[in-house]
C-alpha cells in the first residue's frame, strides 16, 4: 500500500461513529474526547462557531470540514456568547433551543478511534484543529464523499449499515489528503507533509511500505530516490525525523503490532512478514520498542 493508506490502516481501530444532527439556536456544547479519539464535523447547512480552549473562536459555514485529530476539549456554539453545556460524547444532539423551528445548523459529526499506543508521526504532526473551508470548485472529491455520507445518514436505505463505515474511511482519507496537499503552498520545508511532497523521499517511503520485509540498505533506498547515498540519508532524516533504516525498523515493528492485534498468525509468521529471520530476533526487537514481549502484547 502507499504511505497514507498504510498509516490509516495501522492507526484505525474499531468502527467510526457518525450522526446527522440538527442544531437549534441558542445552543452551545463543550466536548471532551478521550485520547485515541479523533472528532470531525461537516457543516451541511447553516453556520456556527468552534471555540478552542486556548485560541480565538473560528467561524464555520456551509461546506466547511473540521477535523480534530488529537481529541481533547473544545466547544461548539451558535454564537461565542452562548452558554456551554458539557457533554462527554461527540455525536449527541443538543437539548438547547426550540426543535419546532428551522435549525440554525445541520451537521454531519462523529469520531474515529485511533491506536493511542502507536501513533504515526504523520498524524502526530497534524495541528489540533484542521479546518478546511468550503470553496467553489475546491476539494471536489472530499465534497463528493461528504455528499454521499450525508445522503446515507439522512435517508437510510437497505445496505446503509455496510456503506457508512466505508464512506467514513473515505472521508478520513480525503481530509488528510487535502491537508497534505495544502502544506507545500504554506512554505513548509520539514515534516511529513514535505516528505510526501518530495519525490526522492516519497519514492523511498513507498519502497519501504510496499515491501517492509525486504533487507533494505541505505544504498538501495538511495537508488530508488535517485540520489547519492549521503545526500539521500541527509534529506530523508531531515524530512522524516529519523534515519532511513531507523524508520524501516520502526515501521516493521508497527506493522507487527497490527498483525499481533488483528490476526492469529503465529509469532514466527509475523516475524517473517516484517523481515526478521528468526522469532528470537523479532521478539528482542519488539520488546525493545514496546517494553513487552510480542506474545504478551497480543494477549493484553
Amino acid at each position: 500500500m502507499d504511505v497514507l493508506s498504510d498509516v490509516i490502516a495501522v492507526m484505525r481501530t474499531g468502527e467510526p461513529r457518525s450522526a446527522r444532527v440538527e442544531r437549534h439556536a441558542p445552543w452551545g456544547q463543550r466536548f471532551r474526547l478521550p485520547p485515541g479519539t479523533a472528532g470531525f464535523e461537516v457543516v451541511l447547512a447553516g453556520s456556527y462557531w468552534l471555540v478552542p480552549p486556548d485560541a480565538d473562536p473560528i467561524a464555520l459555514g456551509t461546506g466547511d470540514v473540521l477535523f480534530l485529530p488529537h481529541g481533547g476539549e473544545y466547544g461548539l456554539t451558535d454564537a461565542p456568547t452562548t452558554r456551554f453545556l458539557d457533554l462527554p460524547s461527540h455525536a449527541q444532539e443538543p437539548t438547547d433551543g426550540d426543535a419546532s423551528v428551522r435549525p440554525s445548523a445541520v451537521v454531519l459529526c462523529g469520531a474515529y478511534r485511533l491506536d493511542a499506543d502507536r501513533g504515526h508521526p504523520l498524524l502526530d504532526e497534524l495541528p489540533g484543529v484542521v479546518h478546511i473551508p468550503a470553496g467553489v470548485g475546491r476539494h471536489t472529491r472530499l465534497r463528493a464523499a461528504v455528499d454521499l455520507l450525508g445522503a446515507e445518514l439522512q435517508e437510510p436505505r437497505p445496505g446503509t449499515a455496510a456503506v457508512v463505515p466505508s464512506l467514513l474511511d473515505t472521508l478520513l482519507v480525503y481530509v488528510l489528503r487535502t491537508w497534505l496537499d495544502e502544506q507545500p503552498a504554506c512554505g513548509g520545508t520539514t515534516g511529513w507533509a514535505a516528505a510526501l511532497a518530495d519525490p526522492a523521499v516519497s519514492a523511498a517511503l513507498d519502497a519501504i511500505h510496499d515491501d517492509p520485509a525486504r533487507p533494505w540498505t541505505v544504498a538501495e533506498l538511495a537508488a530508488r530516490a535517485g540520489l547519492s547515498r549521503a545526500a539521500f540519508a541527509r534529506r530523508f532524516a531531515s524530512l522524516v525525523g529519523r534515519p532511513p533504516l531507523a524508520y524501516l525498523t520502526w515501521w516493521r515493528l508497527t506493522v507487527a503490532a497490527r498483525l499481533l492485534r488483528d490476526s492469529d498468525a503465529p509469532l514466527a509468521a509475523v516475524a517473517e512478514r516484517v523481515g526478521y529471520g528468526s522469532e528470537y530476533a523479532f521478539a528482542n526487537a519488539f520488546k525493545r520498542a514496546f517494553t513487552i514481549a510480542p506474545g504478551h502484547y497480543r494477549r493484553k
